[in-house]
């Protein structure tokens, strides 16, 4: 049966805790404002500065952002951002705490830090069209590159918010939000850790942390020599179903379909072979476990890597009304609500796999990097054989979402657990093909 808690529709991306999420803006906006007027930079963002400056096009969306931008922003113009990314790009991603009007104290982590100050900015129409430019994206990769660089290097202190104080990732804030979606068990019962008796748990780096491994045993493969099960692949919150997918399709800002040739970088022979399919997603918050794993027992027949966008949205008429986090028509998230357009616009790895179950036939398994994701890892080789529960690869530095792409013919039944909101284990049965065989053993 697949483990599954239920989770709040943002958490992970943006606080569910408003006060946190105003708190962390408004802290590194006061060090900006202190800084003054036009100063000088870290260099990633004077590169990134200078890029955008220096291209007439650009410059001009950034100005029609500000000015388009809801009233709620308090992130008052280009100047400012930079001085803001100025002190983000100089640590880890916190776990931020603050104390509410009766004195409790709450904490959240902070995983997407740039995404929380580019999140209302990103829900404007020349944002659209800047966020999409390859110009654009060009310059923010460099950017988010010599970070990804800064978290993954041993002589920097990216691991110094990996700590037990009241601040810090192994606090006891910070332990109870991570073991919160993988109950009973407890985090150094799941995770292997370099150190358990350390105050950072030995990760050297927070790239080391984002990307640790499982302890052997926590995610069993169930049923591993039934070929008819789907198993999860990526430790993750669901998303969307979707069937009978078009190779072609359009998007309109309340239509947001799976259009196969675009998520598959417009390759015309494989949009037309999964048409008629089933696309399942889900989501990885930044407490998740981040590496991916085979569904399915068979052999890779090839990978990509496709370059794309990272903070390109739809922009929407804000929050539905059956929003379980912001009140309706909260301009907040419209990001997070674009997540099936990022299959299609976004940084990505495509792994396909031929399984061993001719039922099965061949699926696509897509990573995708969402916000500060600057890294897709892909682990295996075209022509290796793999088995259910093995590693595909990882993601590196920030959130990120995935899909899996069936065939037609591949008639995937979901276990009812397969509902919006509800977080998923990695390994856990998530389907079954053909009869009804172990329907009532794997209680699907």
């Amino acid at each position: 049966m697949p483990h599954q808690t239920s989770y709040q529709k943002y958490g992970g991306w943006l606080p569910t805790s408003h006060e946190i999420h105003r708190s962390f803006v408004e802290k590194h906006l006061k060090v900006a404002v202190l800084r003054g007027g036009p100063t000088a930079h870290i260099a990633a963002v004077e590169e990134f500065k200078n890029a955008i400056k220096n291209d007439a096009t650009m410059k001009d969306l950034f100005d029609q952002i500000f000015l388009q931008v809801s009233a709620i922003n308090t992130v008052p113009n280009f100047e400012t951002l930079l001085s803001m990314l100025d002190t983000i790009l100089q640590s880890g991603p916190p776990f931020h705490v603050v104390r509410d009007s009766e004195g409790k104290v709450t904490g959240e982590p902070i995983g997407v830090p740039i995404y929380l100050i580019f999140d209302l900015l990103s829900n404007t129409a020349a944002a659209y069209d800047l966020f999409r430019l390859p110009c654009f994206n060009a310059a923010m990769k460099k950017l988010l590159d010599s970070w990804g660089s800064f978290l993954s290097d041993p002589e920097r202190d990216s691991n110094a918010v990996l700590n037990t104080g009241p601040e810090g990732w192994f606090g006891q804030t910070g332990v109870i939000t991570m073991e919160e979606k993988i109950h009973p068990l407890k985090f150094n019962d799941t995770y292997a850790i370099p150190d358990p008796n350390a105050d950072n748990r030995g990760f050297t780096t927070w790239d080391a942390f984002f990307t640790r491994q499982l302890k052997e045993g926590a995610r069993p493969v169930h049923f591993p020599d039934k070929k008819s099960l789907i198993h999860s692949a990526c430790e993750s919150t669901v998303y969307r179903v979707a069937r009978n997918v078009k190779a072609h399709d359009q998007f309109w800002l309340k239509s947001r379909k799976y259009s196969l040739y675009d998520m598959l970088d417009r390759d015309e022979e494989n949009a037309a072979y999964f048409a008629g399919g089933t696309v399942y997603q889900a989501y990885l918050h930044a407490p998740d476990y981040h590496r991916w794993h085979t569904p399915i027992d068979g052999t890779i027949e090839k990978y990509e890597m496709i370059d794309g966008s990272y903070f390109a949205g739809i922009p929407d008429e804000g929050a539905p009304a059956d929003d379980p986090n912001f009140p309706e028509g909260s301009p907040h998230a419209a990001l997070i609500r674009s997540q099936s357009y990022l299959t299609i616009n976004a940084t990505r790895a495509l792994i396909y796999i031929k399984a061993d179950n001719p039922d099965i036939g061949r699926i696509c398994f897509i990573g995708v990097g969402m916000t500060e994701v600057s890294t897709c890892d892909v682990t295996v080789k075209e022509g290796q054989h793999v088995s259910t529960g093995d590693e595909l690869g990882m993601f590196h530095f920030g959130g990120s979402s995935h899909a899996l792409i069936f065939e037609s013919k591949c008639q995937i039944t979901f276990a009812d657990v397969i509902q919006e909101g509800n977080h998923i284990w990695v390994n856990s049965i998530i389907g079954r093909v053909g009869s009804r065989l172990l329907a009532e053993k794997c209680r699907l």
